[in-house]
């Protein structure tokens, strides 16, 4: 099968490039960095500015993100792109400080949890499909789509009734965040110390501090009125409190860890479920399975959780989907101590970097790695844990995943039940890292009823 008959994926590099090449591809695709042979390798080694190393092992990765956590902490530069938006969120702090937030949040995304917010999904999976639907017969950005459909769920899910939580300047916010601070700077390249000033980071801060000031507010505001009739997000986490200390949340720590679960609550989501229409779309025998199973199990209601078990190929189809195109899919590390990975010697203050796309379509791990196959996800058992990770794992694997998939699937299973979707000529998106695995030039799809 040569790459014209295969979804898009990302040209690697096959030449050793030195820090300005290095910084240029970075700030272009930070996934234009992986070496080719990452694919083929369980480890890649290097020396650009700093000494780094890529991981694309099982046995590994178990190592760094659950037997040896403490020796592993989160690099600089990422803690560098990230503490702007999100301050020390449970994304971004490490050891004590980590671990009580986590107990406090861990609550609010039990099962039952999750669960009782699956109507607000459902209603944003109806909301969705009639606004596509008035589309079509046309191409339609289904990106642009699904972004605003998983931003309308997590903004009702974590802020019900706000009235002085402004969406659209948060969104506004978030998208400038993304797009401008997230970017990697060639101090970071260089392994510069965190106190000298990245311009760009600096420039984003007013607006940053505003969309803080906001959030603020709105909780302050939480506080004084009361929860909700039906409990969301930040009631949860106004009542979750470290079980072994009694400790809750400040408003400023709420504040942080409910921008991390907006921030990443709606774009991986989106992003997942984008990808998965395009896949479906460049795949039409796995959307007529898809659409069969979805119209048997739906009678043309929209999706709700009670569903779920009789979504399974849709569940594959995300799952394939976040393989091919994770929407984390670089995560980097700094080696606290010397340690050996694949046999090979790390260094204390390495970068260690875990390469989710290139571990994903790792030939050694994933037969045929590039092919769209959901039947891969028909058993998960057999599936290494530690060679799929599009949600991290060990103790910090992501708090909201569960949410995540739920949201998806019912998203999904109530567009591909009433429509039928074609990719558009000369419009193929291109996979782009920056904070996250974007499509850049969108997902544009042509949508006709099922």
């Amino acid at each position: 099968m040569n790459d014209a008959e295969l979804p898009v994926q990302v040209p690697l590099v096959t030449e050793a490039w030195g820090i300005w090449q290095s910084f240029q591809a970075a700030r272009r695709n930070l996934l234009e960095l992986i070496p080719e042979i990452a694919t083929r390798q369980p480890i890649v080694s290097g020396r650009t500015g700093k000494r780094w190393h890529m991981v694309m092992d099982p046995a590994a990765n178990r190592h760094i993100l659950r037997d040896a956590l403490a020796d592993y902490p989160k690099s600089d530069v990422t803690k560098l792109i990230l503490r702007p938006g999100i301050g020390e969120s449970l994304f971004v702090a490490e050891g004590a400080h980590w671990h009580w937030q986590r107990r406090a949040a861990a609550p609010a995304f039990s099962p039952r949890n999750v669960q009782a917010l699956a109507p607000v999904m459902t209603a944003a999976a109806q909301r969705a499909a009639e606004r596509v639907g008035t589309q079509a017969g046309r191409a339609v950005n289904l990106f642009d789509e699904m972004v605003a459909t998983t931003f309308e769920v997590i903004s009702d899910v974590t802020f019900t009734g706000g009235e002085r939580f402004d969406r659209d300047a948060v969104h506004r916010a978030i998208n400038a965040y993304i797009d401008q601070t997230a970017r990697v700077s060639l101090l970071d390249i260089i392994g510069a110390p965190g106190w000298v000033p990245r311009l760009a980071r600096m420039r984003a801060a007013p607006a940053m501090r505003s969309m803080k000031a906001m959030a603020d507010r709105a909780i302050d505001q939480r506080r004084d009125s009361g929860p909700s009739p039906v409990p969301d997000l930040l009631d949860l986490l106004l009542e979750g409190e470290d079980p072994e200390t009694g400790r809750r949340m400040t408003t400023a720590e709420l504040r942080d860890n409910l921008l991390t679960f907006i921030v990443a609550g709606h774009e991986t989501t989106a992003l997942a479920l984008a990808w998965a229409l395009y896949l479906v779309a460049f795949d039409p025998a796995v959307q007529d399975r898809a659409h069969a199973e979805a119209a048997a199990a739906l009678q043309g209601r929209a999706a709700g959780v009670a569903d779920l078990p009789r979504l399974k190929f849709i569940r594959q189809i995300v799952d394939e989907a976040l393989r091919m195109y994770p929407p984390a899919a670089f995560l980097s590390r700094t080696a606290m101590r010397a340690d050996t990975l694949c046999g090979r010697e790390v260094r204390r203050g390495d970068t260690v970097m875990l390469p989710i796309y290139a571990l994903h379509r790792n030939h050694r791990l994933w037969p045929d790695p590039h092919r769209f196959d959901p039947d891969r996800f028909q058993d998960p058992r057999a599936i290494d844990r530690f060679a799929y990770l599009p949600f991290g794992d060990g103790p910090r694997i992501c708090i909201g995943a569960s949410f995540a998939l739920q949201e998806a699937v019912i998203i999904l299973a109530t567009l591909l039940s009433r429509f039928r979707f074609s990719r558009v000529p000369g419009r193929e998106p291109k996979p782009v890292l920056i904070l996250t695995l974007r499509p850049q030039g969108g997902v544009w799809l042509k949508v006709a009823p099922a």
